[in-house]
């Protein structure tokens, strides 16, 4: 096996392997929303909400004068250290990981400077994800996976396998063929989706 197809990039498969479920960060295990909406208060005196957002999206939450203010703050130092974790995501991936080859892919070169505190972070909360499973990049459409958890869908586009929706406010109204609003929806998800691919395998025999 050669180390790009090892780590999820590329490649073609040669023979059998356990199926490949990439998961985005932000959002997804990693609350970023919180930390971004506290910084964002914090230097405007208002007091948007995730419901707000949820309810009105972000254009309409956010003020057109204080909106570049909102998006610079991702690209702040530190931004990305002390995030939060999506509830039931460390089980969740813990449990997938018995049975799938997970990979973290986060689009970090959105937020170059992220990388060094991305990385941290998920050593901290995701020990048990190989760091050769940690893929940064920018175009999601090289990551060779059977499925993509990810809350922006414009990942899915190019993506060859089937992507997966995963909830937050700034998505609510958007449609999605795969939608899960938390990490037991997605195991229930995946484990509908794969069972034919298994039984399948397990016919090759």
């Amino acid at each position: 096996m050669s180390d790009r197809e090892f780590c999820g990039v590329g490649g073609s498969d040669n023979g059998k392997r356990r199926l490949r479920v990439a998961v985005d960060m932000d959002e997804v295990i990693a609350d970023s929303l919180a930390h971004h909406l506290s910084l964002y208060n914090q230097a405007t005196g208002e007091n948007v909400s995730a419901e707000l957002i949820r309810e009105k999206g972000v254009g309409g939450a956010i003020p057109a004068k204080h909106r570049a203010l909102f998006d610079r703050f991702p690209h702040e130092e530190g931004f990305f250290d002390n995030l939060g974790v999506i509830v039931n995501s460390q089980e969740a991936l813990q449990q997938l990981s018995t049975e799938y080859d997970v990979f973290i892919t986060s689009a970090a070169m959105e937020v170059p400077h992220s990388f060094g505190a991305k990385f941290r972070w998920l050593r901290e909360h995701f020990p048990f994800i190989p760091t050769t499973n940690i893929v940064f990049c920018g175009d999601k459409e090289i990551i060779d996976a059977d499925y993509l958890v990810d809350d922006r869908s414009r990942h899915f586009k190019r993506f060859r396998g089937t992507g997966i929706l995963f909830a937050a406010p700034h998505n609510a109204r958007e449609m999605a063929q795969l939608r899960a609003n938390n990490w037991d929806e997605v195991l229930a998800i995946l484990k509908r989706q794969s069972a034919p691919a298994n039984q399948q395998s397990d016919g090759d025999d």
